[in-house]
C-alpha cells in the first residue's frame, strides 16, 4: 500500500474506534477479536464497544476502495477504484447464487435487527436501489418500516455511525437478494445481548418471516428463547474471527452463516468460491448438539451451517451517507454481516419459513441445491473439518453457498 493510502486507513480506523462508541466511552473486550486488524486495507465498523455494550457488529469496511479514496461519487453506480477493486452489486450475487430474484419474495418480510440508529437509513437505501435499477422501497410505499426494538417509530436510539455501516450494509444486502421483499428495520437501544433479544421478538412479532443478525458476542447460556421462532426463520452471522463459537449464531434455532471468498471463473457456474480466512466456526461449548447435526467432531453444536461470500477483498458496493471517521458514499464491505443477510433474504425468496425446522433442511438432502466449498482456511484446530474447508460440511462453509433455492 502507498504511504498516504496506509496513513489513511490507519486514521479511518482510529475514527471508527471513537465512532462505535456511539459518542460514550469505549471498552476493550478480549473475548471478541477484531478480524482484518492485520490487514492496513480493512477496519471494523464496530471495532470498540460502547461503555455498557457486550455485542459488535461484524461489517468490515475496505479503506483502498469507495468514497475513502473518492472514487466513488454519490448519485452514480460504484466503478473500479484505482486499485482494481470494485464491489459486488445485485446482479453480480444474483448471478453467483442462481436466484429468482426477479420474480420471487411478494408478500415476504426480511427483518434487519441491528443495534442504535442510522438516520439516514431510508435515504441511503434509496440511493443504492436507484442506482441499481431496484423499485424504491420506502416508507410511503409500505416497503419499508424502522422502528425501536419495541416497535415504536418515535423514540429512536442514539445515533451511531458504525452501526449506521452496519445498517446500509444489512439494509442493501436484503434489497440485492429480494428487492420484492418489504424490509423491518428493528433498532435495539444498545448493543446489548438483552435489548437485541428484545427487538429480535419484535421483529417476529411485526410479522417478518425471516429476521437477519449481523452481530455477535461470546457464549452466554445454551439456549434463548427470543431467538427460537418456529415457522420464522433468524439467521446469523457466525462472526469474523476465525475459529470460536459465537451467538446467537451458536444457538441451535438459529441458521448460522459463515462466510466465502467469491470470484468470477471461467467454469459453468461462472464463479468460483473458498473459505473466507476469517470466517467464523466452532464447536459450542454450551448448546446441546441438534438431533438433524450428524458431524462426528464436534459433540455440541457445530457452527456455521451454510455460507455465503463475506472477504471484504471480494466484497459488496454499499452506499452509506451518515459519516464515520470522515467516510461516507459509495463504499466496499465484508464480513460475515454480508453473508447473513444474504442468506436471510435468501430465505425469503423461497418464502419457506412456516414449513423450515431450523437448519434441518440445510443438514439433510440440500445436495447439489448447494455449492460446495471444498478449499480454504480459517486457522488451525484440533478438528480439522472446523477450522478447514473440504467435501461435504465443514466449519467455515458449513454445507455450502446457494445454488438456487432449493435447499431454503
Amino acid at each position: 500500500m502507498r504511504p498516504h493510502h496506509k496513513l489513511l486507513a490507519l486514521s479511518a480506523f482510529a475514527a471508527l474506534l471513537a465512532a462505535c462508541s456511539g459518542g460514550g466511552s469505549s471498552l476493550p473486550s478480549a473475548n471478541l477479536p477484531v478480524a482484518g486488524s492485520g490487514n492496513d486495507n480493512v477496519v471494523a465498523s464496530c471495532a470498540a464497544l460502547a461503555a455498557g455494550d457486550n455485542v459488535r457488529c461484524f461489517a468490515l469496511m475496505r479503506t483502498d476502495a469507495g468514497a475513502a479514496l473518492a472514487v466513488y461519487h454519490p448519485g452514480s453506480a460504484p466503478q473500479v477504484s484505482r486499485n482494481a477493486v470494485s464491489g459486488y452489486g445485485p446482479a453480480d450475487l444474483q448471478s453467483a447464487y442462481k436466484l429468482p430474484s426477479a420474480s420471487n419474495g411478494s408478500g415476504q418480510t426480511v427483518a434487519i435487527v441491528d443495534a442504535y440508529n442510522d438516520p439516514n437509513a431510508e435515504n441511503d437505501l434509496g440511493v443504492y436501489r436507484s442506482n441499481f435499477g431496484l423499485s424504491a422501497c420506502t416508507t410511503a410505499n409500505g416497503c419499508f418500516k424502522k422502528v425501536n426494538q419495541n416497535g415504536s417509530t418515535s423514540s429512536l436510539p442514539r445515533n451511531n455511525s458504525g452501526w449506521s455501516q452496519e445498517i446500509s450494509l444489512d439494509l442493501d444486502m436484503a434489497s440485492a437478494i429480494c428487492p420484492n421483499c418489504h424490509i423491518l428495520l428493528v433498532e435495539a437501544r444498545s448493543a446489548t445481548n438483552s435489548n437485541l433479544a428484545t427487538a429480535v421478538n419484535t421483529a417476529v412479532n411485526l410479522g417478518a418471516q425471516v429476521v437477519s443478525n449481523s452481530y455477535g458476542g461470546g457464549e452466554t447460556g445454551s439456549s434463548n428463547s427470543a431467538y427460537d421462532h418456529p415457522g420464522h426463520m433468524i439467521v446469523a452471522s457466525a462472526g469474523d474471527s476465525g475459529t470460536g463459537a459465537q451467538q446467537p449464531c451458536s444457538y441451535s434455532t438459529v441458521v448460522c452463516v459463515g462466510g466465502t471468498a467469491l470470484t468470477r471463473a471461467s467454469n459453468s457456474r461462472g464463479w468460483s468460491e473458498t473459505a473466507w480466512t476469517s470466517s467464523g466456526s466452532g464447536c459450542s461449548s454450551l448448546v446441546a448438539k441438534p438431533s438433524w447435526q450428524h458431524d462426528s467432531g464436534c459433540t455440541k453444536r457445530s457452527e456455521s451451517d451454510v455460507s455465503a461470500v463475506a472477504d471484504p477483498n471480494t466484497g459488496v458496493a454499499v452506499y452509506d451517507s451518515y459519516s464515520s471517521g470522515g467516510v461516507s458514499g459509495w463504499l466496499v464491505f465484508g464480513g460475515t454481516s454480508v453473508s447473513s443477510p444474504i442468506i436471510a433474504s435468501v430465505y425469503a425468496l423461497a418464502g419457506n419459513a412456516a414449513s423450515q425446522n431450523y437448519a434441518q433442511n440445510i443438514w439433510n438432502g440440500a445436495g447439489a441445491n448447494l455449492n460446495d466449498v471444498t478449499s480454504g482456511s480459517n486457522g488451525s484446530c484440533s478438528i480439522s473439518y472446523i477450522c478447514n474447508a473440504g467435501t461435504g460440511y465443514d466449519g467455515p462453509t458449513g454445507w455450502g453457498t446457494p445454488n438456487g433455492i432449493g435447499a431454503f
